[in-house]
């Protein structure tokens, strides 16, 4: 008589734990430096709002043919800009700056998790070490500089 055979054998349950580890060790990987790549999209987000903001600053002091500091926005934010030859409104790298221009003028910053700087010319958005982004003003080329740092994201 010939038996039937009802269920696996140990040899098809083995080849099936073998697979499943294959496939996890390949996609784990993938999904554990999903943490470092929402920090980087953070940091360039945070960059991105500084870019904009200085044009939108830069934008209503021209239109307005304005020639002193500071620039009044719609909303009534008033933003500090510099208002040499040179600096054509670009928004101050202080929280009175480029920190009203996107409303983050104190260390307590509306991002959540950033730590907020402004020192020497410069206005420093960190999320941790050598993960940051930066506005330098920089009248000379009448643009302000947003660079950004993922190293350590």
């Amino acid at each position: 008589m010939k038996s039937q055979q009802a269920g696996f054998t140990l040899i098809e349950l083995v080849i099936v734990i073998i697979i499943l580890g294959v496939l996890a060790a390949i996609a784990l990987p993938r999904y554990v430096n999903l943490g470092q790549s929402a920090r980087v999209a953070s940091v360039n987000g945070v960059a991105g709002g500084l870019r904009a903001a200085v044009a939108v600053v830069q934008s209503r002091y021209i239109a307005t043919g304005q020639t002193t500091s500071p620039v009044t926005m719609l909303d009534g934010t008033t933003v500090a800009v510099a208002t040499g030859a040179n600096d054509g409104g670009i928004p101050l790298a202080t929280a009175a700056g480029i920190g009203s221009a996107i409303q983050a003028a104190s260390n307590t910053a509306p991002f959540a998790g950033y730590t907020t700087t402004y020192a020497g010319g410069i206005a420093t958005f960190t999320l941790r070490t050598n993960c940051d982004a930066t506005y330098t003003e920089n009248g000379t080329t009448l643009i302000g500089v947003v660079a950004v740092t993922t190293t350590g994201c």
